[in-house]
């Protein structure tokens, strides 16, 4: 088992400056620090339906209430302005940005319990006699006995056959070559919605680990 870049095709140069926008960078540190209400705050945002500031704090009293702490308001105006920023931007673009969001919060996680340099962005997983596959994992954790790979989607309706056979596969074919891979679907969105989809899904997922938007810390300690 080995890992490579991906291509550096049309795609990969195009998502490539999607994930350079400061915007990600911004609301994935936000977002690794922040509390399962604040990211819940973030989906919703995120999601365009209205950016009007005033009508999330209405919805969040939690967050923006009298009751809230100061500290707690001022991370929640924070994850709100980033959030807004997102949602103003054009459909395909704010789809796009949400993608990268996603995996680059992920690999900020992971980065804690693994060190950074363990880190990639966009790789391929090789093995022998086996044919590579064309789209490359969003983020993986390369360690020597210990390799690990994500694919990471803002919506549990991102889950399919496709994405669960890929790591699966992956999983299998590691273990034919005597290696231990840990394979996960990083997904923000409520556990509920992903379980619901992937009870609808009969590409093999039992050893694939699910990481929905509540259990986001658990990948920097598990």
């Amino acid at each position: 088992m080995r890992f490579q870049d991906a291509a550096p095709d049309a795609r990969a140069v195009t998502y490539a400056a999607i994930q350079a926008d400061p915007v990600v960078a911004r609301a994935a540190a936000l977002l690794a620090t922040a509390s399962s209400t604040q990211r819940l705050l973030a989906r919703a945002v995120m999601n365009g339906e209205t950016i009007d500031a005033e009508a999330w704090r209405t919805m969040f009293p939690t967050l923006f209430g009298a009751a809230a702490e100061t500290e707690l308001r001022e991370s929640s105006e924070a994850v709100l302005a980033v959030s807004l920023a997102i949602a103003d931007r054009g459909d395909q673009s704010r789809s796009q940005l949400r993608g990268a969001v996603v995996e680059s919060l992920t690999a900020e996680l992971l980065a804690r319990r693994v060190g950074t340099a363990a880190i990639r962005r966009e790789r391929r997983i090789l093995f022998d006699g086996v044919p590579a596959e064309i789209h490359p994992y969003d983020v993986t954790v390369e360690r020597a006995g210990a390799a690990e790979a994500y694919d990471c989607k803002w919506a549990a309706r991102g889950i399919g056959a496709d994405v669960l056979y890929q790591l699966d596969d992956a999983r299998t074919n590691a273990q034919a070559e005597g290696e231990a891979l840990h394979v996960a679907l990083v997904v923000f969105d409520a556990a509920r919605s992903c379980r619901v989809r992937l009870g609808q899904q009969t590409a093999p997922h039992g050893s694939t680990h699910l990481v929905p938007l509540e259990a986001l810390d658990g990948l920097a300690s598990r």
